[in-house]
């Protein structure tokens, strides 16, 4: 056998698998985990191609931006990344359930991103439902979400601590405690548990675990006159009693 013939033979024997696949009306895990993998390669190379070859014309694409895309918008967002920035997808814990000609693939990314050498995770969560179509498997619905994470906590201003302690309300009956404890501050709403305010600026806090941040608004006196709890970028004001 020759050179040529002996490095041709992985390409043949995937090709005799997806007509296999085809063929048969079947589709294994594996196969949907190795094509989903070779899109996220795709993604870093800037490469439109397996996009175009797995997505069904009319498919419906949802990303974790909130934005819904048809499958002409989509490949125009397959772009290469910018100057010094380079990038990894790798997909982790698969699962996916098979009914007649629909598979539901849902699965984890691990984002690993390097932009001049400065590095940046993420993680997201993809469903894909796959349909077989004229003996064709295509992905007809994607769903994508970015996993939330904490921001890095940054260097407290304790100096300030003491203008936030007091109480605020949001509503008759419904008020907050805000409480400093050492080099920590709290916030407790009444009948619920107490939890740490973390420092990310001045001014600026979150809460382990939950979305969104924690601010303390001043009037032109420099008096702290509300504590606000910010979510979707809509604020909920609790106004200062005391």
């Amino acid at each position: 056998m020759t050179k040529l013939s002996l490095m041709s033979m992985p390409l043949l024997m995937a090709a005799c698998l997806a007509c296999y696949a085809q063929d048969s009306g079947t589709m294994t895990q594996e196969e949907l985990v190795r094509l989903t993998q070779e899109r996220m390669h795709a993604v870093d190379a800037g490469n439109p191609k397996p996009f175009d070859e797995q997505f069904a014309d009319d498919a419906l694409v949802f990303d974790e931006r909130g934005r819904s895309m048809d499958k002409a918008r989509l490949l125009k967002e397959i772009t290469p990344l910018s100057k010094g920035d380079v990038g990894t997808l790798d997909l982790v814990n698969p699962v996916s359930r098979t009914v007649g000609d629909t598979i539901v693939l849902g699965y984890d990314l691990n984002e690993t991103e390097t932009i001049f050498g400065q590095l940046n995770t993420a993680r997201y969560h993809g469903t894909d439902t796959w349909i077989r179509r004229n003996g064709k498997w295509q992905i007809i619905a994607e769903q994508t979400f970015r996993y939330y994470a904490d921001p890095n906590p940054g260097v407290p201003d304790m100096g300030r601590y003491p203008r936030y302690v007091g109480q605020y309300q949001l509503g008759p009956g419904v008020t907050l405690t805000i409480s400093r404890e050492g080099s920590s501050l709290y916030a407790q709403e009444i009948g619920k548990q107490k939890r740490q305010l973390i420092p990310e600026a001045a001014d600026i806090f979150f809460s382990k675990g939950v979305e969104g941040r924690e601010l303390f608004k001043y009037d032109g006196q420099g008096k702290v006159v509300a504590y606000v709890e910010r979510r979707n970028n809509e604020d909920l004001v609790w106004k200062r009693l005391n």
